[in-house]
């Protein structure tokens, strides 16, 4: 443990920041490993498909570790670094990329009622569904898929979260809520067609699947 470690408890946010602002190196570097995994979460929310977490989790560092000098209050910190990440991700979002190197893992609500030992088979299938729930959370609209991915990828409270987006906690939980709910029916609502679509030899759909008296999965959605 580093003397900074032990002198800044979590309550104490605001001086570990000023003292960052200050530019101690040892300050800085811990305030930033201390926001890591928000600042993560909020760039999953906000960042296209196709960027790479880890470059941008790196880009924002940067600006992080260039710019805390300049930032004048500490109460401001967490609305300053978010309005950072969320630049980076938007910015990235306007770039041609290739980059694809890790599968995202959301466990978020749609869990089964039994565990299952944990097989790689199991293991494997986990993955599988978290990339399929963050893949449907990502086309939530933005107003839930940020409080959502803040609670469900990091662990925050409602608190925090009201903080760092500016609205009340009221607000950020009905969103939550509305959030999780959206997403298992989005969720049910895949699992449903998959089950139900029959398919010919060749893998094709039926053609009893192009029956127009029949509802989409689109309508599970509403």
């Amino acid at each position: 443990m580093t003397e900074f470690e032990g002198e800044y408890p979590d309550d104490g946010l605001h001086s570990l920041v000023a003292t960052a602002i200050a530019r101690d190196p040892e300050a800085v570097r811990l305030l930033w490993d201390r926001q890591r995994r928000w600042v993560a979460a909020l760039l999953l929310a906000y960042k296209p498909r196709e960027a790479d977490l880890e470059d941008l989790l790196q880009e924002v560092a940067m600006a992080f570790v260039r710019k805390i000098g300049e930032l004048r209050e500490p109460e401001a910190f967490k609305p300053w670094l978010r309005s950072v990440a969320i630049n980076a991700a938007r910015l990235a979002g306007r770039k041609q990329t290739t980059a694809r190197k890790h599968t995202q893992r959301l466990r978020l609500v749609v869990e089964r009622d039994t565990e299952r030992p944990a097989t790689p088979d199991v293991v494997s299938a986990k993955r599988e569904e978290g990339k399929r729930l963050l893949d449907l959370a990502m086309e939530m609209p933005e107003s839930y898929r940020e409080p959502l991915l803040l609670r469900c990828l990091h662990g925050m409270s409602y608190r925090e979260i009201s903080r760092i987006i500016g609205l009340p906690e009221t607000t950020i939980e009905t969103r939550i809520a509305r959030g999780r709910r959206m997403l298992r029916e989005r969720a049910a609502g895949q699992e449903s067609a998959q089950r139900t679509e029959p398919s010919l030899p060749d893998g094709k759909p039926s053609p009893t699947s192009q029956n127009p008296g029949r509802p989409s999965a689109g309508s599970q959605d509403q």
